[in-house]
Parts: C-alpha cells; sequence; structure tokens
C-alpha cells in the first residue's frame, strides 16, 4: 500500500511535539573548504588553498543536529573532553536548541574530533583525533546512569553507536530490561563491537555491510537480503530491522501479527549523490521523530529515504530540513 503524501505532511507537522534523547559517541567535525591549483613540488600531493573553516557535532552529535533541522525536541548524552573542542561541542549542541545534561564531561580523556579537508566539492583527506578510552569507567557509567534516570521524560531514545566507547554492555542490557517491564520506543544505529548485545529495540537500523557480519550471511540477493533481516529481527529480538543499502534504497522487515516476518523494500530517492558523510543519522533521526509522532514504521521509512536523499546532495555532515522534506515529498507525490 502506497504511503500517502498528505498523511507524510501532517506526520512531519507533528515533530516539533517530539522529545528525543540521543545518547552516543558524540565528535566535532571540522570542515577545511578549499581549492587546487597546483601539485606540491615536495611530495606527489594537491595543495589546498584554504578558502572557510567550519566546525559542526558529529556522530551522535549530528543526530541532535538532524532532529532539531526537523523541527523535533533534542536532548544530548555523551562524553567530550575537559578541552577547547568539548566546550566548543556542548555549546553548538545548545546553540541547536538541545539540552546537554547528558553530557560528560571526562577528564581522562580527549573529545573526539574528525577533520575533513574538501577541494572542488571532494573530500581530499580526513584527519582523525581519537584518543584511547578512559581505563576508570567513570564517564560511560555516567551516561548510563543519566540515560535510566531520564529516560521516562523522552518519547524516543536513539542509541547512536558509533563504536568508540560510550555504548556498552551495561546500558544495552539495562535498556533491554525496562523494555521488557515497560516497553518504550529505542531505536538503534549499531556498530559491530556491540553487535551480541543488542536487544529488544524498537527499530535497528544497520547497513548492509553489518548487516551481512551481524547476520554471518553475505548478501547478494532478495534471497540473501530476506534470510539476513530475518535472522537479524531473530538474534536482536527487534520490532523492526531496517537495512540501508545504499543506492539501493531500504528494506524494512518487520514481525506480523501471526508470527511471520513481512519485508518491504523502498528504492532510493536521491537524485545526486556528492558525499554520504552522515546519512545514516539522518535516517536514524527522521525515523524516531516519524515514530515518536505515531508514524508507522513504513512512514518512518519513507521519510528518512527522502531525508537521506537530500543530505547526500549537500557537502559534509548535513542535515534536512523539515520544508525541504516537505518539498521533496510533494515531488514525489
Amino acid at each position: 500500500m502506497r504511503v500517502s503524501a498528505r498523511q507524510l505532511d501532517e506526520l512531519i507537522g507533528r515533530f516539533r511535539r517530539v522529545r528525543v534523547l540521543v545518547v552516543g559517541d558524540l565528535m566535532l567535525d571540522q570542515f577545511v573548504w578549499g581549492r587546487v591549483q597546483r601539485i606540491s613540488p615536495e611530495a606527489p600531493v594537491p595543495v589546498v588553498s584554504v578558502t572557510a573553516e567550519d566546525r559542526r557535532p558529529g556522530g551522535a552529535g549530528n543526530v541532535v543536529s538532524n532532529i532539531a533541522a526537523l523541527g523535533g525536541k533534542a536532548a544530548a548524552c555523551g562524553i567530550v573532553g575537559h578541552d577547547a573542542a568539548g566546550e566548543h561541542l556542548r555549546g553548538s549542541l545548545r546553540a541547536l536548541g538541545a539540552t546537554t545534561d547528558g553530557v560528560v564531561v571526562s577528564r581522562h580523556g580527549e573529545t573526539i574530533q574528525k577533520t575533513r579537508i574538501i577541494a572542488h566539492h571532494q573530500q581530499v583527506v580526513r584527519l582523525d583525533r581519537e584518543p584511547a578510552a578512559s581505563l576508570d569507567g567513570a564517564s560511560p557509567r555516567g551516561v548510563r546512569d543519566f540515560v535510566l534516570r531520564h529516560r521516562a521524560r523522552y518519547d524516543v531514545v536513539v542509541v547512536s553507536d558509533y563504536g568508540k566507547g560510550t555504548i556498552g554492555p551495561e546500558l544495552l542490557g539495562a535498556l533491554a530490561e525496562i523494555h521488557a517491564r515497560t516497553p518504550f520506543t529505542w531505536l538503534v544505529d549499531p556498530k559491530r563491537s556491540n553487535f551480541a548485545h543488542y536487544r529488544r529495540p524498537s527499530l535497528i537500523k544497520p547497513n548492509r555491510e553489518e548487516a551481512a557480519v551481524a547476520a554471518d550471511l553475505e548478501i547478494h540477493d532478495a534471497a540473501s537480503l530476506r534470510a539476513a533481516g530475518t535472522r537479524l529481527l531473530e538474534r536482536w529480538e527487534a520490532g523492526a530491522v531496517l537495512v540501508s543499502r545504499g543506492e539501493e534504497g531500504m528494506a524494512l522487515f518487520k514481525r506480523t501479527s501471526r508470527g511471520g516476518v513481512a519485508v518491504r523494500e523502498f528504492p532510493t530517492v536521491a537524485r545526486e549523490t556528492f558525499d554520504v558523510t552522515g546519512a545514516g543519522d539522518t535516517v536514524i533521526a527522521a525515523c524516531a521523530l516519524a515514530l515518536g509522532a505515531g508514524g508507522t514504521l513504513e512512514e518512518a521509512t519513507v521519510l528518512a529515504n527522502h531525508a537521506a536523499g537530500l543530505v547526500v546532495a549537500k557537502i559534509g555532515t548535513a542535515t534536512a530540513t523539515a520544508d525541504e522534506l516537505r518539498t521533496a515529498l510533494r515531488q514525489w507525490s
């Protein structure tokens, strides 16, 4: 059954009432923009003449940015270092309208930073500042304690796992136990390091490569895709599994009332692709808002698909606004 554009427009209008707690690996993304006019005489590498620079929330922070751009109310929960980058990151999140009470400032580590150098709409190189995880464990415990104390204040919880240490078995196990007793809506953007620990999410969103590894199946056609999605529904005891497949779109797996598995494929709507940086963050943000606003899994997937199509046509860690999404839906319908 085709999802109605009118229903989707009404759903977007309800985003402003949805409160989302985003817990995950917070990062600071820096972009250095420039142009290349010559090759260095010192080595066979391009010389980039810098024309502009900016810094934006990355990782789980980009999920917060996307929720804010789409009109939702976001709260950030994660770890930053006791440094200038961490202070800038918290300030940037607050400037988006997000609350940062759940951001733990660690004195035992630095804020994760990723610097992308871009020339002529192409990423030339990425520089990562990624310190070793804190050994004392106090910061991840602080994140877990905040989530468990304040989870009920939010309509949706998003776990944005980049595999950097913020998300671990204790937090995931606690969320699964709470959900078993008192169901609530929580979504996971997974990473390999925690594949064994995800349990009972409302929706979990691996990409094709992650789905293949987690299911221990090579995905090469419709049959293997269905087998992998079905296995992950069981393995993760998930309400739904949404596999993002790049240029092939998305595939949604969910349980039926008779105990079977329903699968629906959604072709990509992207017209141009310049940069896929952060597209997964856009998908999980749109799904969270749609489900928090009372939408169905199919409606959430359609909105996420269109939102992702908008951000991959932009350069850098980008977001899609509610107005842009409405315009894209009108063109689609």
